[in-house]
């Protein structure tokens, strides 16, 4: 297990445009569009999710931990907003719009210079309840691994039938 380390983190949230724009940018729609059955995400539904993150979630939840108000108590996060978008963008104008707002994220928060006492901070998930400066950033990385693993995912089983007997040994795709 390894300990939390705020730059390592950063060196890690600082990758995931650059990795969803490497493996999605310029494929054809079905790649892209394609899910894993019914109330599951597309890697476009994920961009869109990433999205709406980087606006409501994390450095607005932070934001609230460090603030000095007495209420710290973060909003409910609709994980589901990006389907509300346009659902006609290109995926290239999504992973644009992704990487302009965490490299703005990223700046901001390395511009905060935090140090211990800032991390140990507290705010209040209106589901999970108190969480911590360290343990949102800690979930931010998480979440992005988690997606990046999904679209993976999501991208290996389009390929599921065509794969014939080495589906055995494709552990991915029975997941």
């Amino acid at each position: 297990m390894i300990t939390f380390n705020l730059n390592e983190a950063i060196n890690i949230l600082e990758r995931t445009p650059e990795t969803v724009s490497s493996l999605l940018n310029g494929l054809p729609e079905p790649w892209i569009k394609s899910n894993e059955g019914e109330n599951t995400w597309s890697p476009y539904d994920i961009i869109g999710h990433f999205i709406h993150g980087e606006k409501t979630d994390w450095m607005a939840r932070a934001k609230i931990i460090l603030s000095t108000s007495n209420t710290k108590t973060f909003e409910p996060y609709d994980r589901f907003a990006q389907q509300r978008e346009d659902q006609n963008r290109p995926i290239s104008e999504l992973l644009n719009t992704f990487k302009i707002l965490r490299d703005q994220n990223l700046m901001t928060l390395k511009s905060l210079n935090l140090g211990v006492d800032e991390l140990n901070k507290t705010g209040i998930h209106p589901e999970l309840g108190v969480v911590t400066l360290q343990q949102l950033l800690s979930a931010w990385v998480v979440h992005d691994l988690a997606h990046l693993a999904q679209i993976n995912r999501v991208m290996a089983k389009q390929y599921a039938t065509n794969v014939g007997v080495w589906k055995a040994y494709m552990g991915i795709l029975n997941q």
